[in-house]
């Protein structure tokens, strides 16, 4: 398989090392010979200076034999060119491109990226990921993570584990004897900055991050199981009118009908646009950072406060003033995750990563045939794959317990019929059913595998 990724920012290295981790041949192109030098010492791939969307460029690249263009600089014109010459001149099967600017995505605009037009098989919008990721954590109070999996039957959920945890110093193995009713797999672990997966003999510590997979209908259980049983959020403060912002008020106006938003917007300009498109929702016109202005949107009394302005700085400083003012819970964008092991240790409860989300929303479309779909956890630990079960699958036939998986890939549920499996040692899994499986980085070839996969496109 062969890709190439225009951009050598932080998204383009993020993918460009996943995917040469897998030993993919990936070719980067970046117009700055500053980020591609850097990507070069860094990763195993070819890494070339030049302007993507020349077709010369390209076919340096190899565009020629390429399978896919991931398309993600900083002008989503580049991107959309560099596409439209990748399926005119090389006819390059798959094409992903990151589009930022909303007027190229406006629904009256749906045509433009049809394969008579700009022919773009996946847009990706990352304002919209992450005000939809975000909409999703707020779902699940008490976690720092949702995923949902399987038409949504499942869900991976991330949870910190605090001293109150009523399954602390326990073996995971006898979680199921001690709480029968507790439907959860534990799939990974974060432990002071360090990722791993357990084995059924570890046992959660305070201040552990969780990842566990568990029966949507049951989410309520499980998080009352790590001490989480906090009420979901009626009063949210939105600190920052941008493109998430706007998004995420727009998102609980249409989703959530008992949820009250307040939008804090720095730009006199920008808050009136964006209150004319926000009927139900209160916009102010101030500075985040000011305590009257936190004052008069009642921040107090709001469980939670998301803070997304383009300033990673001005995000940690109003979460962090708006708890101390009294709100229960801070949702922060960072965009520099070098940030991240210091603001959740200052109080901030949920970080929220734009180049997690959107690598983790592309890898989706890198991975094709029977994988369903596909999400990152943590930069480097590894991915929730879910995948359905082909008649040449190794898993099929025979109970788990027997199945020699690869060592650091955990089954943490199976959808069969409409209902969901939580497996155990003697679960067997029969063809046709839907998966879902953790792997570490470094294993994903071998789900891969296992599954009888082949790399298709469309």
């Amino acid at each position: 398989m062969k890709v190439i990724v225009c951009g050598a920012g932080q998204v383009g290295f993020s993918i460009a090392r996943h995917l040469a981790a897998e030993d993919i041949n990936v070719t980067v192109i970046d117009k700055s010979p500053e980020l591609i030098r850097r990507i070069g010492d860094s990763l195993d791939v070819q890494a070339m200076v030049g302007y993507a969307s020349h077709p010369h460029v390209l076919e340096r690249a190899g565009a020629a034999d390429a399978d896919m263009i991931i398309a993600v600089t900083y002008a989503d014109e580049v991107n959309m060119v560099a596409c439209q010459v990748a399926h005119s001149l090389f006819n390059v099967p798959t094409k992903i491109a990151r589009v930022r600017h909303q007027s190229y995505l406006q629904p009256i605009w749906a045509d433009l990226f049809s394969r008579d037009q700009l022919p773009i098989d996946v847009i990706i919008s990352p304002e919209i990921e992450v005000a939809r990721a975000i909409s999703r954590r707020l779902q699940a109070p008490g976690a720092f993570d949702m995923i949902p999996l399987a038409d949504g039957k499942i869900r991976v959920i991330g949870v910190r584990c605090t001293n109150d945890c009523p399954i602390l110093d326990t073996p995971l193995r006898e979680l199921t004897e001690l709480f029968p009713d507790l439907n959860i797999v534990v799939v990974g672990i974060i432990r002071e900055d360090r990722p791993f997966v357990p084995t059924s003999d570890q046992v959660m510590l305070p201040g552990d991050d969780v990842y566990f997979v568990v029966d949507s209908d049951h989410v309520a259980r499980g998080m009352a199981a790590f001490g989480h049983e906090e009420s979901e959020a009626r009063r949210v403060v939105i600190a920052g009118g941008g493109n998430i912002g706007l998004y995420l008020a727009q998102e609980i106006e249409a989703h959530h009908p008992g949820v009250t938003a307040k939008v804090i917007e720095m730009d006199s300009d920008r808050a009136e646009h964006i209150a004319q498109m926000l009927p139900r929702t209160l916009v102010i016109n101030g500075d985040a950072l000011d305590p009257e202005i936190l004052d008069e949107a009642n921040v107090q009394a709001a469980e939670t406060i998301v803070a997304v302005s383009n300033d990673d700085e001005v995000n940690i400083l109003s979460s962090l003033l708006a708890k101390r003012s009294g709100c229960k819970r801070a949702v922060t964008l960072i965009k520099n995750m070098a940030y991240e092991p210091l603001i959740t240790t200052l109080g901030v409860d949920v970080v929220v990563s734009p180049r997690a989300i959107t690598v983790s929303t592309i890898l989706q479309h890198v991975r094709r045939g029977r994988i369903l779909s596909v999400h990152s956890l943590r930069e480097g630990f590894g991915e929730i794959i879910e995948a359905e079960a082909l008649e040449t699958s190794s898993l099929i036939g025979a109970p788990l317990r027997k199945i020699k998986l690869p060592k650091g890939v955990i089954v943490g549920a199976i959808l069969r019929a409409g209902e969901v499996i939580i497996p155990r040692p003697d679960t067997v899994v029969s063809v046709g059913d839907r998966v879902v499986v953790f792997a570490t980085e470094r294993t994903v070839k071998k789900v891969e595998k296992m599954f009888a996969v082949r790399l298709e496109f469309f």
